[in-house]
């Protein structure tokens, strides 16, 4: 018998691990995970960016959870001597239209508390040579990490507490037995008091196991990166990024270094169809079915038809994909570019064709469902698994077990 049960072994699954073991240092936590090893997904195929914050809207639980989880995450690694640099990175507007965009977004900045700066096309210069544009903002919190490292503590830090951690285990129903919950998976049964379903890109579908509705759907979006050339990594020092469209969820190809100094560039947005479609030729026939009958997936291809063309355009057409990047850099060149990994992001989507913007998290019945935990979630795990540990309801049952 367990007291708590958490799905999925992503940073958010392993962060709110971490947050439970501390806040219940005598529950009995068990950690599953449907993979060989943690952070598989989502987690292990990101650009390793600690985010600031700056774009979201003031107010809103992704702007604090980023805030705050970009101070956490680097007190984290400098603790934990996990490697990382707080690099900063320029956000550069590149023709006229863009720059009263990049005033609005350097007010937003300064509305959620980030450091930031104004700078000149000069200015830009010292920090990133080889970058053209009219105007750009610095901002000085950004940094790289690699976020499979730090979910490896995660999971050390939970096993070190007592915490059971479970790989190759993969949940298939959830039942009710009397007033706990039985986990019915390809290798055991769990009886467990509380469930907390981190499951990303899976997050909808287990929500229904647990007769919760998850009040949106998980659609699968790619994004595609290429790699610049060893012989051509001086051109990126830090993290460059365009000024984002704000009608479109993607912030736009940009450059990134990583924190094994290698030198990213992209991603684009194309749909996937596979929830775990990380190459073109990927398909599953229930993913696919699902997103061509849902609702919300048609009015949000019709209001954003022109956009999506252009990103699967850049999936197929590297010199599509170059001219993106030439418009921060003009010296790179296709054959700078080499094909690398890719990453799907499971995006929660409304049946009225509107993106869920900011983390939906939903309760059940002795349940909590994480349904969207959107970019910048790595970033803002420890602030997440805090909150969501903080969402758990009192009952007395738990605080007899666990007290």
């Amino acid at each position: 018998m367990y007291d708590f049960a958490i799905i999925g072994g992503g940073i958010v699954g392993l962060s709110t691990g971490m947050a439970l073991c501390k806040r219940y240092p005598n529950a009995r936590i068990l950690v599953l995970e449907k993979e060989s090893q943690w952070a598989f997904h989502q987690t292990g195929n990101n650009s390793g960016v600690i985010h600031s914050g700056i774009y979201y809207k003031p107010g809103s639980l992704k702007a604090k959870f980023c805030r705050d989880g970009c101070r956490s995450m680097v007190e984290f690694c400098q603790e934990h001597g996990i490697d990382h640099e707080v690099c900063g990175k320029v956000i550069v507007a590149t023709d006229e239209e863009e720059l009263p965009r990049l005033e609005k977004l350097y007010q937003r900045g300064l509305e959620n508390g980030i450091k930031v700066k104004r700078i000149s096309p000069e200015e830009v210069k010292e920090i990133e040579p080889h970058v053209s544009c009219l105007g750009a903002i610095h901002v000085y919190s950004t940094g790289i990490v690699n976020y499979k490292q730090v979910c490896l503590k995660y999971a050390e830090i939970i096993a070190k507490q007592g915490g059971e951690l479970r790989l190759n285990t993969k949940v298939d129903n959830i039942v009710a037995s009397g007033k706990n919950l039985v986990l019915e998976t390809n290798n055991d049964f769990f009886e467990t008091r509380f469930i907390i379903n981190c499951a990303g890109l899976y997050s909808d579908r287990i929500a229904k196991l647990g007769k919760v509705d998850p009040r949106a759907k998980i659609i699968p979006f790619r994004g595609e990166y290429y790699e610049l050339k060893p012989e051509k990594r001086y051109l990126v020092k830090g993290l460059i990024y365009p000024v984002p469209n704000p009608e479109f969820p993607f912030l736009g190809v940009h450059f990134t270094r990583m924190i094994d100094g290698s030198v990213h560039a992209g991603p684009n947005a194309v749909l996937s169809l596979k929830r775990e479609g990380y190459r073109k030729t990927d398909f599953d026939l229930r993913d696919f079915v699902e997103v061509m009958t849902y609702p919300g997936f048609w009015k949000l291809a019709a209001k954003h038809a022109d956009e999506g063309i252009q990103e699967i355009i850049r999936s197929f057409s590297k010199a599509a994909f170059t001219k993106s990047l030439q418009k921060l850099i003009p010296e790179v060149q296709s054959d700078d570019l080499i094909p690398t990994h890719a990453g799907v992001r499971a995006q929660a989507l409304m049946n009225d064709g509107k993106l869920v913007d900011d983390f939906l998290i939903i309760h059940g019945a002795n349940t909590v469902h994480v349904c969207n935990a959107p970019s910048p979630a790595a970033t803002s795990s420890i602030e997440i698994g805090k909150a969501i540990v903080a969402q758990i309801p009192q009952q007395q049952h738990l605080q007899t077990m666990i007290a």
